[in-house]
């Protein structure tokens, strides 16, 4: 296999994978990294280093098995994992990412709006109609591979914008290397946990597993690695770009903060760069519950053309609606985020569980698509902060459904950390078990 590819074919891989930087880069992104750089300056870099290392790893993880197979995660686990309840269970799974992906579309079409009133202040409902019509144009008319490509040139153009405004604040490459240091600031542990969620979500693996490319290993590699490392080096500038930020957070501030010392110029591109984070994401959440909804839910209805592009059409248009909806009434969802939060939060330890079970099946992979076994310790250690950063959220989002506020948040990590390290050692065992059974026979 040729190890060398020409420009166009390289350009070309990394605009495809660059739908998943699309996707985790929204104003959940922005608000997250600059609270950060604000609170605490460059000290939480190296949360966003993981992360991102850890998205492309299960990416590739992910894209790696449904090159295999020619099948993605929603058939996987339904071939993996056959019951008599794996239709339900399909559908379970495709109602808890699709409700997620509706519970945010409203915060991302809002936070695209706040960066187009930040430039020019038209009336919200004006914007919102923009948007949503623009979505619905790139949805309805465009292909996935067609629609990643977009994202990508969105996604350049906004890294491009945030780089210009980190290298406007002045920060001293020792802060920036000191922050690669890994360590939790006091009171900070929410927050690392928040960067880690903001970056390693569930529907950007059945969207990864969605996408049709006509690639060999290493152009996936390649366009993976640098689509997603392009999104963590955007992360990384909104976080340095809001050192100066002080005070309460909020777009305005930050706005004020960045046209002190970069002038309205550079306040004008944070502002952009805001919109674009939130159109982006606009398109790709209707996009990732629509390819969920292709892969899981078709399977409980007589298999069919038509039938995976209705499925496909009125998914996309329903959570699109839904995100307008919220958009027009000025309406954030908060009780629907909190449960979105713990469902997201159970559903990304489990596909992960099920994807590390399933590249292991010998009947599933070929020698060719398999991995080192020293990539097992690698996988086990980022399930095992999955894992904790779902039961995490899962905690959260029942307290603050019954509204408890006595719960200490040391309580709360410790029984995360608990809690998913005995998951981890168990599913370590398991493997190891069920490995010398087949050696054996």
């Amino acid at each position: 296999m040729s190890k060398f590819i020409s420009f166009k074919n390289g350009l070309s891989s990394v605009l495809v994978w660059s739908v998943i930087s699309a996707a985790f880069i929204g104003p959940g992104t922005v608000t997250t990294c600059a609270k950060a750089g604000a609170q605490y300056g460059t000290q939480l870099i190296w949360a966003l280093v993981f992360s991102t290392i850890a998205t492309i790893i299960l990416q590739e993880l992910v894209a790696r098995v449904s090159m295999a197979t020619g099948k993605n995660i929603g058939d996987i686990l339904s071939i993996k994992y056959q019951s008599n309840h794996s239709l339900n269970i399909s559908k379970l799974l495709f109602f808890a990412i699709a409700f997620g992906c509706a519970a945010y579309e409203s915060g991302n079409i809002l936070g695209a709006v706040s960066g187009l009133r930040l430039i020019y202040p038209l009336p919200t409902a004006v914007y919102t109609l923009i948007i949503v019509t623009l979505c619905y144009f790139l949805l309805s008319r465009g292909s996935i591979s067609q629609v990643s490509k977009i994202m990508g040139v969105v996604v350049f153009i906004m890294g491009l914008l945030f780089c210009y405004l980190a290298m406007t604040s002045s920060i001293d490459i020792k802060e920036i290397l000191a922050g690669l240091q890994p360590r939790i600031p006091t009171s900070g542990g929410s927050l690392i946990i928040a960067l880690i969620g903001t970056t390693i979500v569930p529907y950007n693996l059945f969207l990864a597993s969605g996408l049709k490319f006509d690639q060999s290993i290493f152009q996936m590699r390649l366009g993976l690695v640098l689509a997603i490392g392009l999104g963590g080096l955007i992360s990384i500038a909104i976080l340095l770009s809001s050192v100066s930020v002080h005070g309460t957070f909020s777009y305005h501030s930050m706005y004020e903060a960045i046209e002190h010392k970069a002038g309205t110029t550079g306040a004008n591109f944070f502002a952009f760069g805001l919109f674009a984070a939130g159109f982006s994401s606009s398109i790709t959440a209707p996009l990732a519950a629509a390819v969920c909804g292709k892969s899981l839910f078709v399977n409980s209805v007589a298999k069919s053309k038509n039938n995976d592009a209705n499925i496909y059409k009125y998914t996309w248009i329903t959570i699109l609606s839904i995100g307008a909806l919220f958009g027009l009434l000025q309406i954030k969802p908060i009780p629907a985020i909190i449960a979105a939060q713990g469902i997201n939060g159970l559903l990304l330890p489990l596909v992960c569980i099920a994807l590390y079970l399933a590249v292991h099946d010998q009947n599933l992979l070929s020698r060719a698509y398999r991995h080192h076994p020293r990539w097992n310790y690698v996988y086990l250690f980022i399930i095992w902060i999955i894992t904790m950063l779902g039961i995490y959220n899962v905690q959260h989002a029942i307290l603050n459904m019954f509204a408890i506020k006595s719960f200490q948040e040391s309580r709360i990590i410790l029984l995360s950390v608990l809690l998913s390290l005995a998951l981890t050692i168990i599913l370590q065992q398991d493997h190891r078990t069920q490995s010398h059974q087949k050696n054996n026979n």
